[in-house]
């Protein structure tokens, strides 16, 4: 496959673009690490490790690249650092392979018993309602018939907001009042998606955090009563980070994955960042695969994630 013939030129730019910030960032410590220096050794190492670490790439994850890179130093006994950049890049392109993450074939939603369920989790201010906004925008935009549950019946303006979308997108949203039950909120939107024949149902549910317990209770409550109407359902949980706040998603992440059974991450807010590196980090710790990134403000971006159009759009 040609490297731009599952994005398009369009969309490239748009990805060049929305991680602009982070290269910048990432180059000129790059840079300095490289400053009069002919080969890779130690020290070069040692910086690049800082360099990572810095950009929120995680520790254990840039340990493992720097391992990586290490063995391949004493393996060829000569490393330019004119080559840092390009084997940087394969390292990391390896890395998100071997965990299965951005393979681009997240495209097609898989064949299911009835309408794929989708139940968005994550904090309040991660972009949670705009990303329900954009994937429904994406799924209609495809000819799917896409119906909304805004389940997060704790904020009266989570509701308003999941219904400004649902209005502009074009597709139906099923919702109750303000402090309603939010497994009786999905309860009526599968129900309902179900005699419609709709081919996609997302879910919004409440992301709050300071109580760990009542959130993982709310979560399977909400699950159980999907089952009651499509056994299969849930058919993915997607939780959704905001990637300006670097460290801050990791430990969300790790709430959201003790919480409930996370299958897929987005990745928002990446254009506003020189953080974007919290992206190769997430994915590789917590073994989970990034399926969308949000590089920008409008309908159309939030991306499908391919790791070598990201490593290629951060390294060149």
């Amino acid at each position: 496959m040609a490297l731009f013939g599952l994005f398009g030129k369009k969309k490239k730019e748009d990805l060049d673009k929305g991680l602009e910030k982070t290269k910048e960032s990432v180059f000129k410590k790059l840079a300095r690490v490289v400053v009069g220096k002919s080969k890779v050794d130690d020290e070069v190492l040692d910086n690049l490790e800082e360099v990572l670490i810095s950009s929120d790439v995680g520790v254990d994850t840039t340990l493992r690249i720097i391992k990586r890179i290490e063995e391949r130093v004493e393996r060829d006994k000569y490393m330019g650092v004119d080559e840092l950049n390009r084997v940087l890049k394969e390292e990391i392109i390896t890395l998100l392979k071997e965990n299965e993450i951005g393979t681009g074939k997240l495209q097609e939603l898989p064949e299911t018993d009835g309408p794929y369920v989708i139940m968005v989790v994550g904090v309040n201010g991660v972009g949670k309602t705009t990303t329900i906004g954009k994937l429904a925008h994406k799924f209609k935009a495809e000819g799917k018939k896409v119906v909304l549950g805004a389940a997060d019946t704790f904020r009266a303006a989570a509701v308003d907001q999941l219904v400004i979308w649902a209005e502009r997108v074009g597709v139906p949203i099923v919702k109750q009042g303000m402090g309603a039950d939010p497994a009786s909120v999905a309860f009526d939107t599968l129900s309902s998606a179900k005699k419609e024949g709709a081919d996609v149902v997302i879910i919004d549910t409440a992301g709050r955090l300071h109580n760990k317990i009542n959130l993982m209770n709310e979560l399977t409550k909400i699950k159980n009563v999907m089952k009651k109407v499509l056994p299969n359902a849930p058919n993915e949980i997607l939780l959704v980070l905001d990637g300006s706040t670097g460290q801050n998603a990791y430990e969300q992440a790790k709430h959201f994955t003790l919480a409930t059974e996370v299958s897929a991450l987005a990745i928002t807010k990446l254009d506003g960042t020189a953080k974007g590196g919290v992206v190769i980090g997430i994915s590789d710790q917590f073994k989970i695969p990034v399926k969308y990134i949000g590089i920008g403000e409008k309908i159309e971006d939030l991306q499908i994630f391919d790791r070598e159009e990201f490593v290629d759009s951060l390294f060149n």
